[in-house]
């Protein structure tokens, strides 16, 4: 796999515009992250302050400048609004093989077809750019909303890693995991944005 961390990776359809995050994000999505404190609720980060926000932000230039995630804002053209953020991460060259996920999206922006849109986009350019052979996703087991999101975009169920991760609120949950491999994705590509 070629992920280039050093690149400015800008990822756009008619729909979306997925941008490196920055420092000026926390006023992009600030708006978002702030309008729901139960957004990020199975998340082992929060967003919903100022404060949180922009240590969210600034860890994860942070990750980029270490070659280990890779965040975008996401920026939405109909709505001419920011609605949210994503990442590539547990990014390994060596393993051809990268994680999708840390995705959140204000509530007024779910269910309306935008999600898959953004991870068309991102995995279009983890298999077909940066020839990724296998991307994941993990979510907490609590989760229904993003297991079934998962699933619907093909994702196949792996298994659960029990006790696997300390959530901000000091639990300690289960993550499923998911994968979709290269030969799979040739398979969906052609029909991704036109399946519910």
């Amino acid at each position: 796999m070629n992920f280039k961390f050093e690149e400015d990776i800008i990822l756009e359809n008619n729909a979306l515009v997925l941008q490196p995050i920055s420092i000026n994000d926390i006023d992009n999505l600030l708006a978002i992250a702030t309008a729901d404190k139960t957004l990020l609720q199975f998340s082992p980060k929060q967003v919903y302050t100022k404060e949180l926000l922009t240590e969210y932000i600034e860890t994860a230039i942070k990750l980029r400048n270490n070659n280990s995630r890779y965040s975008f804002s996401i920026f939405n053209k109909y709505e001419n609004c920011y609605m949210g953020s994503t990442s590539f991460l547990n990014i390994f060259n060596t393993d051809d093989r990268l994680e999708i996920g840390a995705t959140w999206i204000g509530k007024q922006f779910q269910g309306t077809g935008l999600n898959r849109q953004c991870k068309f986009l991102m995995l279009q350019y983890a298999f077909d750019t940066a020839n990724a052979y296998r991307v994941e996703f993990k979510t907490d087991e609590r989760n229904l909303q993003s297991r079934k999101a998962i699933e619907k975009i093909g994702g196949k169920f792996e298994g659960v890693l029990r006790k696997h991760s300390i959530m901000y609120d000091g639990f300690r949950r289960n993550t499923f995991c998911y994968s979709i491999l290269k030969p799979e994705w040739e398979i969906m590509k052609p029909s991704f944005l036109h399946t519910k």
